[in-house]
């Protein structure tokens, strides 16, 4: 194809693009239908994992639940068999590959193999980056980007073999601009996205179209896990609702939803970061409070892990 041909493509193919994303505004996606999918989420036992475990039930799927809490794991089992659901639950250390790797293969054999994964396990410091040991920086790393690595690397040739599955990866609008703070933890992050995207366009450059991908990039969550962080205009940045989440979460799996950014406003402060010259962004950052959200960061306490 010469130049001229495939630019006329690209032109006439972006403004079908736009018409059909302006089109969705009013008229909803289809969504699709995850009945009798195996459905994995790490970090199952408590917050969002939970939650999640809970909306995938109601859609009549098969609940696989991956966690280091095993008591939060039973009560998520618990509540999602009061539904009828099949539900199977495994202490998975999802920072060591070893484990993950061996949990996966008896997964694979007493349930099947997983059509939906959902990496959503992840930890935070909560300490400026001189201050965190070593020992946790690592942890943080290995919990919040390299389990992503290994749970691909279990699961994910399934469902390239059958061209169908969805992966699911909850990262964070930390993955996405840098906040004081959370060195370590806006780095996992970072690699989270970036690992994730990377592999959506490896699926798509190689003909595996029926394998989606789903990057949530959500601001906090009230799930404890930043307790005490105050922000400093709810109203534009209010620090979420987990069930409100949860349920956005499901719909952008349903309908095939690539990124979602939660509150909406953060598409927007996205896009200024990458538009905007440097010095106005910090400006930006300092009136949104991005420079002091975790002056009061408390963190989850033993109770609520």
């Amino acid at each position: 194809m010469n130049f001229f041909l495939e630019t006329i493509q690209v032109l006439l193919l972006s403004i079908w693009y736009n018409v059909e994303s302006f089109i969705h505004l009013f008229v909803p996606t289809k969504k699709k239908n995850i009945s009798g999918e195996v459905v994995l989420i790490t970090g199952a036992g408590s917050g969002i994992g939970r939650l999640m475990a809970q909306e995938f039930a109601a859609l009549d799927t098969v609940l696989v639940l991956w966690d280091i809490n095993q008591e939060g794991m039973k009560e998520t089992a618990r509540l999602v068999k009061q539904g009828g659901t099949r539900v199977h639950y495994y202490l998975c250390d999802c920072s060591d590959r070893n484990e993950v790797y061996r949990v996966a293969d008896q997964v694979k054999r007493e349930v099947g193999d997983v059509s939906i994964l959902v990496n959503n396990a992840g930890i935070v410091t909560g300490k400026k980056f001189m201050d965190a040991p070593d020992s946790l920086i690592e942890k943080t790393v290995e919990v919040n980007t390299m389990a992503h690595f290994w749970t691909y690397k279990a699961f994910l040739p399934a469902m390239i073999a059958n061209n169908h599955g969805h992966l699911v990866s909850i990262a964070s609008s930390a993955g996405l601009i840098g906040v004081n703070g959370l060195a370590d933890y806006c780095a996992s992050k970072f690699g989270a996205v970036g690992f994730a995207e990377s592999v959506g366009l490896e699926l798509l450059a190689t003909g595996k179209d029926g394998v989606k991908t789903t990057i949530v990039c959500p601001y906090f969550i009230n799930t404890g896990m930043f307790d005490g962080c105050q922000t400093k205009w709810p109203t534009l940045l209010p620090i979420l609702n987990p069930d409100y989440v949860a349920k956005k979460i499901i719909n952008a799996v349903l309908t095939d939803q690539v990124f979602l950014l939660l509150p909406k406003s953060m598409y927007f402060i996205a896009a200024f970061k990458n538009l905007l010259p440097m010095k106005q962004g910090i400006l930006l950052g300092q009136y949104l409070g991005a420079f002091n959200l975790m002056d009061t960061f408390k963190g989850r306490s033993k109770k609520q892990e």
